[in-house]
């Protein structure tokens, strides 16, 4: 009988697949996250098994259940399974580590099951239910490392000596710090002294490896702590050494917060969303570069500008998609733009900010609340008010006027008929001028638009 709890992993249809393989023989486990979840009450969307039978077997007996397969990590071992919208990959069992200039695992496979376990990542993915063929049959727990125990304690441990799995994948050491946000577990005092110990190991890992990890660590909810870790075990400097560099010596006379824990408290604040909370990240990187010290006490002037272009930098290293590159690093550049709201903001001050922000305002909004982390209650509210006001603004210009829009009231190709332009830069210049009229006045006819054209037609005469 299938435990309640597992009944999401172990259905009818999986139970089919694990008769045609117990028919040539081999045996199916469901193994790693996919028994981690269901043990903790978790949906998992995809499966993963794993069996004795090699890759071409898996596929010829795939395919008697599948609606499609596909074979990309064959390579590997796996072969990939689709029925009813849900992938499951079945891996043969196997043992694989890096070579220690390599950034691609050797692979070999294996006839045993505890064999494969071992060379997993941690205890509770080392785990694995033997999949019953039905006629009632109960599914069988192989647990030879003790993962029930650590998935009940929430703990992240190493089902071999840590320097062996981190020395065979250099990537579970960040993905330890990814389970810590993800599943709020906690990893022992032996596994976090093997990553400072081998933490230079991970530049053998590609840049995409490494970001996909780290993307999942960001949105996870316990992110300060992950984040707190990743930085004491010196493994976050590896990959972004500009967050570690955020703790700066404190200056005993200019006495400033804590830019690393302010970086950090900032980043648990804001909304669960990779572009967020990446820029919640990255939003103060310019500090260190820009602290002076005067009669005032101690400035970073333009951090916002140099955070941007060190953002960019690095998120390229990453190998970040373009628009995310562009999108996070626009919210640094314009994080402290909502603070000179307390200067007073004319209507087309605040069509520049909305025309800058785009479709980021809303986030660049929660960033700037976010920013807030002063003790200072009094200051706290101040600001909170400041950024109601500015919303309320945004709000009314919005319906009076379409702010979304901010667009002139002629386009391009009317610009090149009236004055009988071609395609050009020149174009471009013209139009950027109709829409700095409309940020300046908002919206203005199209009389005035063509008297504007008449202008620069005279002035180039």
């Amino acid at each position: 009988m299938i435990p309640k709890r597992l009944s999401s992993i172990m259905s009818s249809d999986v139970c089919e697949l694990s008769k045609l393989f117990a028919a040539e023989g081999h045996d199916l486990y469901l193994v790693g996250g996919s028994v981690r979840d269901g043990l903790l009450g978790r949906d998992s969307d995809d499966l993963d098994f794993t069996t004795d039978a090699r890759p071409d077997d898996i596929e010829r007996i795939g395919a008697l259940w599948a609606e499609s397969i596909y074979v990309v990590g064959k390579a590997f071992g796996t072969i990939g399974l689709v029925k009813d919208y849900r992938v499951s990959e079945i891996t043969t069992f196997r043992s694989e580590m890096y070579r220690d200039d390599s950034r691609k695992p050797v692979v070999s496979f294996s006839d045993d099951i505890e064999e494969d376990l071992s060379r997993r990542d941690f205890t509770v993915n080392a785990m694995a239910i033997k999949v019953p063929t039905g006629g009632g049959d109960a599914p069988e727990m192989t647990d030879p490392f003790g993962g029930l125990v650590d998935l009940s304690l929430k703990t992240l441990r190493t089902p071999l000596d840590p320097e062996v799995s981190f020395g065979d994948d250099p990537l579970r050491m960040l993905r330890l710090f990814r389970f810590m946000s993800t599943l709020g577990f906690t990893a022992t005092a032996e596994v976090l002294d093997a990553v400072a110990g081998f933490r230079e190991r991970l530049q053998i890992v590609s840049a995409e490896r490494i970001r996909a990890e780290f993307d999942k660590l960001m949105v996870g909810s316990g992110v300060v702590e992950a984040l707190e870790s990743l930085v004491g075990s010196g493994l976050l400097g590896e990959f972004i050494p500009e967050i570690p560099a955020l703790a700066v010596e404190q200056d005993p006379i200019h006495r400033h917060k804590d830019v690393l824990a302010h970086t950090i408290a900032v980043v648990g604040k804001v909304s669960p969303m990779l572009r967020l909370r990446l820029a919640a990240l990255f939003h103060d990187i310019g500090k260190p570069a820009t602290r002076e010290f005067g009669a005032g006490g101690v400035s970073f002037h333009h951090h916002e500008v140099v955070g941007a272009r060190m953002t960019r930098k690095r998120m390229q290293a990453l190998r970040y998609p373009k628009d995310e590159i562009k999108d996070v690093s626009q919210l640094v550049f314009l994080h402290m733009r909502p603070h000179t709201y307390k200067m007073g903001w004319t209507d087309s001050a605040v069509r520049r900010y909305v025309r800058d922000a785009g479709p980021l305002v809303q986030d660049l909004n929660e960033l700037v609340r976010c920013d807030v982390t002063t003790r200072n209650q009094r200051r706290a509210r101040t600001i909170s008010k400041r950024l109601d006001e500015l919303e309320e603004r945004i709000e009314d210009l919005a319906q009076r006027e379409e702010l979304d829009k901010m667009r002139p009231p002629i386009d391009g190709n009317d610009v090149m008929r009236y004055l009988d332009l071609k395609p050009s830069r020149v174009i471009g210049e013209i139009m950027d001028m109709l829409v700095e009229k409309r940020i300046e006045v908002g919206p203005y006819p199209e009389e005035e638009a063509y008297a504007m054209l008449d202008d620069w037609k005279a002035s180039k005469a």
